[in-house]
């Protein structure tokens, strides 16, 4: 069997946390981001674990080897 391909724009999105869960970016962090509250600014650079339902699909296609 041939080896899979890295998706690489999704390399880019998400990374492996220790435990092994999927964590992306929260959206909405570019635009008017001058207006909002430092709080929230810094809240909107944490990532998230993904949901379990793309998790899998992730892992199986797109990231086979991992982020």
């Amino acid at each position: 069997m041939p080896k899979l391909k890295t998706h690489k724009g999704a390399q880019k999105r998400f990374k492996v946390n220790g435990a092994g869960k999927l964590m992306h970016p929260k959206g909405m962090k570019s635009h008017f981001r001058r207006r909002r509250s430092q709080r929230v600014k810094q809240q909107l650079d944490r990532m998230l674990v993904t949901d379990k339902t793309v998790t899998k699909r992730l892992k199986k296609k797109v990231l086979p080897y991992g982020a």
